[in-house]
């Protein structure tokens, strides 16, 4: 999987009370909980932000609450990816359970300014900031949660797998 967007650099620990406010958790619509993604860190983000964006980050992304509402709002406002310099553990295994791709890279989180051009390849890990003409790869995802990303999601991944209808 590829993907190439503008940079929306946060700073470290977000935790996920920034990212999707406890106030709007009274649905789980995707639609609805995009609207209201990252407003607390940044009030016009979801009316700026565009399908392929990737939001870029410090250390301790996802961190706080384990809710899923989360990862759900950041990938239903249309960013394609997060890069952080690590990621909450129970908000890294969120986002793949829900297909958000998230990827781990020190010098990429270094290197990527705001409004930055990147393109990401969640295959091998590659990261070229093409606004700065640099090259970083990101730690390597297991093979089996590059599937559950390629198939949407846990549960897109099991309808696929015929275990359950």
């Amino acid at each position: 999987m590829k993907f190439k967007g503008k940079v929306w650099k946060f700073g470290a620990d977000i935790d996920t009370d920034r990212i999707i406010p406890a106030r709007y958790l009274n649905t789980s619509d995707p639609a609805e909980l995009a609207k209201h993604c990252m407003e607390d860190e940044d009030p016009a983000f979801a009316s700026k932000v565009r399908a392929g964006d990737i939001i870029v980050a410090e250390k301790n992304f996802g961190c706080g609450s384990s809710r899923e509402h989360a990862p759900i709002a950041i990938k239903a406002c249309g960013v394609a990816c997060v890069i952080a310099r690590s990621f909450a553990r129970i908000f890294y295994r969120n986002s793949f359970n829900m297909g958000l791709p998230i990827l781990e890279s020190d010098e990429a989180v270094d290197a990527a300014g705001n409004g930055d051009v990147l393109e990401v390849d969640m295959d091998t890990g590659d990261i070229h900031n093409v606004t700065k003409g640099l090259k970083h790869k990101a730690r390597p995802v297991p093979p089996f949660m590059q599937e559950l990303i390629r198939a949407g999601g846990l549960m897109e991944s099991i309808k696929k797998s015929g275990r359950v209808r």
